[in-house]
């Protein structure tokens, strides 16, 4: 009987030699689990493969194709909508102060009679005060309320051309038109019209180029 060999153990658990028996740990559960994982990606690659036969044999580059012609189509490209008309003033809705700011005489009181007969209403008309009594060095300035900025000053802005649009504290709805050194005349009525037309009924905004696919 050999000295490892406890007392009063023999047959199968008697140990003889000169060597410990070795134990080795049981790996059949994590041989199990890296069986079930290659299973799984080797059953997703050959349904992958799968996929893209069926796709080469049915054409779905064509379809694909297709689809972005029908993307390009510029039928069914939606049209650009025009903009709701603004509900802007009307000449006699607007009461316009006429001021000369220049040296020249008579200025004022000439451009308030055009204006009353294009259906203008006119307030006060004279020199302007010292703020831009010879200061001001366009053609002219429009001064009114800041609610009269989308109303009352674009449409007096339609007669005469190059205007410089301000806003002051005033609460009322007149406008004050002061005539710079570069003025010369009031635009012609025909194209003042046209320009009043344009300014009730704006165009359609053309799409962004962002929204456009390269057909």
């Amino acid at each position: 009987m050999s000295m490892l060999t406890p007392p009063g153990m023999g047959g199968k658990y008697r140990i003889t030699g000169a060597k410990y028996p070795r134990m080795r740990r049981n790996r059949g559960p994590r041989r199990i689990v890296l069986a079930v994982v290659a299973s799984v990606v080797a059953v997703g690659l050959v349904g992958w493969g799968i996929l893209q036969l069926i796709d080469v044999f049915t054409g779905g580059d064509k379809a694909t194709a297709a689809g972005s012609r029908a993307g390009c189509d510029p039928k069914a490209a939606p049209s650009a909508k025009a903009p709701a008309p603004k509900p802007l003033p009307k000449p006699g809705q607007i009461k316009v102060n006429v001021f000369n700011a220049t040296p020249r005489g008579g200025l004022a009181k000439d451009t308030a009679a055009e204006l009353k007969k294009r259906g203008f209403a006119i307030g006060k008309v004279g020199n302007a005060t010292k703020e831009f009594d010879k200061k001001v060095k366009g053609t002219g300035i429009l001064l009114g309320s800041k609610a009269a900025t989308d109303t009352a000053i674009p449409v007096l802005g339609t007669q005469l051309a190059g205007t410089e649009q301000r806003t002051d504290a005033r609460k009322s709805g007149e406008v004050d038109l002061i005539l710079g050194t570069q003025f010369k005349d009031l635009a012609k009525k025909e194209d003042a019209d046209k320009a009043l037309a344009v300014l009730a009924k704006p165009k359609p905004t053309p799409s962004t180029s962002s929204g456009k696919k390269n057909c």
